[in-house]
């Protein structure tokens, strides 16, 4: 099964809308211009607007797992489309499943 690659261009949020912050330690591969997302890369989110009950708890970060595994960087597994990014508040706890729009439409994996 084949799925797009994600870039430090694609657009990626937590469940209540905050931003992620798409950096990467990638500089090897590219896909139209924009570095390739990695397994290992963590993304910081802001704007996140999540409660639980009476207490602000916002995604602060995403870490990712599912890599490709036909497609690394420097031995590690760039982003895909399947990849599951998990999105977690400053206390480490899960808080729903990152959403990702990629920008390119032609490179898979």
């Amino acid at each position: 099964m084949s799925a797009l690659i994600l870039t430090t261009a694609s657009t990626v949020t937590c469940p209540h809308q905050g931003q992620a912050t798409l950096l990467t330690s990638n500089q090897s591969v590219k896909v139209a211009g924009s570095a390739a997302l990695l397994e290992t890369d963590v993304h910081q989110v802001l704007g996140c607007t999540f409660f639980i009950g009476q207490k602000y708890s916002p995604c602060t970060r995403i870490e990712w797992s599912m890599g490709a595994t036909s497609c690394k960087a420097g031995g590690t597994a760039v982003l895909t489309m399947s990849s599951i990014g998990k999105c977690l508040s400053a206390e480490g706890a899960t808080q729903g499943v990152a959403m990702k729009v990629p920008v390119q439409s032609q490179v898979t994996v």
